[in-house]
């Protein structure tokens, strides 16, 4: 349980290390309030911002100016016109050392990374199933279906051996770090899978994820190349959402051979499906901070608190509200979703979530309606289940202290009841 005193001890330091990216950092005292601490990191990652943007006036879309260095903290890029060629040099977002060698090409948002990467797919391997599992993310499925139908979309039951059983067509499974705990562990006790590629959404979980090195070891057992594809612009931005930012890592386990040449054929035509696109990625948008080892414990202490508090939310959810909640365990841990008693569409389920955040915000929790996690605030939103096309409202388990959490939750759980009409009421 950590108290509140030793949460805003936590949240000074991580003030300070964005504090310190600046070029001249300002005297912050320690934050006193929940309030206080959300205000000073999004003031300070936008100072941080429009900083960048005054020192690198040079580094601009046509790459005039020779002299140009741009830079955002560790990170260094070169570029010629519009960042079409962008090279990286900096630390990576993936703390988990992979075993194999791995390239990783940056674009402007992880649906951008993972748009490349299906088309580039495409290109190597034409007329391919990819086998998405239950509760994958609604608009990767839409994407694949709309604008990659040489994808053959394949469900399998679960445990999945059978979805992953050798196909007479080159088979690509698609793990995604949204679905539920059952179905990430079903894959993983999957002996043999016959797969040419796996890609691996990461976006749910830290850089330093211990699921992440559990997938990579798996793929590593069977010789599977992987591809991880991630939105930056949640967990690894301490909360503040820095800027939009993905990426396509390429991970693989062969020095030469045929798997070597795949690997780097797909990561060249991601490439070139970033350039083609204009999906690369803006130097402004790397979070100055990220790599130093005071970022990696902070990091570390905030998605365990939320993880924590995630498993609060669960149990308190399946005692308060046992028929109104609809998953409470993902396998990412860092948010529920809540049904109602009648159906609910898109437009209604936002309403839900607009109106419960409103009330308890208005009496005084840290609540919001916004459409992300990872916050310092809890934040609510509509949700759809693209595999049962069902509507809920999903609630976004925020870094708060325990205490104060509980509270809110169960704040969250009695809203949630008393603007719930069940069967035969009223």
């Amino acid at each position: 349980m950590e108290t509140i005193e030793a949460y805003l001890e936590r949240k000074h330091r991580e003030i300070g290390l964005l504090n310190d990216c600046l070029r001249s950092p300002q005297h912050l005292p320690r934050p006193r309030s929940v309030e206080e601490v959300i205000k000073s990191k999004f003031q300070l990652t936008a100072r941080l911002r429009a900083e960048h943007e005054l020192l690198d006036w040079k580094a601009t879309e046509t790459a005039w100016s020779r002299t140009a260095s741009p830079a955002s903290g560790p990170f260094i890029f070169d570029y010629d016109y519009q960042r079409a060629d962008l090279s990286v040099r900096g630390p990576s977002f993936y703390e988990t050392a992979c075993g194999g060698s791995s390239e990783a090409i940056y674009t402007a948002s992880g649906m951008a990374a993972i748009s490349a990467l299906l088309l580039a797919c495409v290109r190597i391997m034409a007329e391919s199933d990819i086998v998405v599992l239950p509760g994958s993310y609604g608009e990767t499925l839409e994407l694949i279906e709309r604008f990659v139908p040489t994808l053959r979309l394949v469900t399998p039951k679960l445990p999945p051996p059978d979805g992953l059983a050798r196909a007479g067509v080159p088979r690509i499974l698609l793990l995604d770090s949204c679905v539920s705990a059952s179905t990430f562990e079903a894959v993983l006790r999957c002996d043999g899978p016959a797969l040419d590629l796996l890609v691996f959404d990461t976006t749910c979980f830290a850089g330093c994820s211990g699921r992440i090195r559990r997938v990579l070891h798996w793929a590593r057992r069977y010789g599977i190349p992987v591809a991880m594809v991630r939105s930056h612009n949640k967990l690894d931005s301490l909360g503040a959402e820095y800027g939009r930012l993905g990426s396509a890592v390429f991970v693989n386990w062969s020095e030469q051979g045929a798997g070597r040449s795949m690997v780097d054929r797909l990561a060249a035509e991601t490439r070139d499906a970033v350039r083609l696109l204009g999906g690369a990625a803006l130097p402004a948008h790397f979070p100055p901070y990220v790599g130093s080892e005071a970022y990696w414990t902070l990091t570390k202490q905030r998605v365990a608190a939320i993880l924590r508090n995630g498993r609060h939310a669960a149990r308190l959810f399946a005692r308060e509200l046992p028929s109104l909640a609809a998953e409470l365990h993902f396998t990412h841990g860092l948010y529920v979703t809540l049904r109602a008693w009648g159906p609910l569409n898109e437009a209604s389920a936002r309403q839900a979530a607009e109106a419960m955040s409103g009330d308890l915000s208005r009496a005084g929790y840290p609540i919001r309606h916004a459409g992300s996690f990872g916050f310092d605030f809890a934040a609510t939103e509509w949700f759809h289940d693209a595999t049962t096309d069902r509507y809920s409202v999903r609630v976004a388990v925020p870094d708060l202290p325990t205490e104060l959490w509980n509270d809110l939750a169960a704040a969250i759980a009695d809203w949630w009841t008393a603007n719930q009409r069940g069967p035969g009421e009223g």
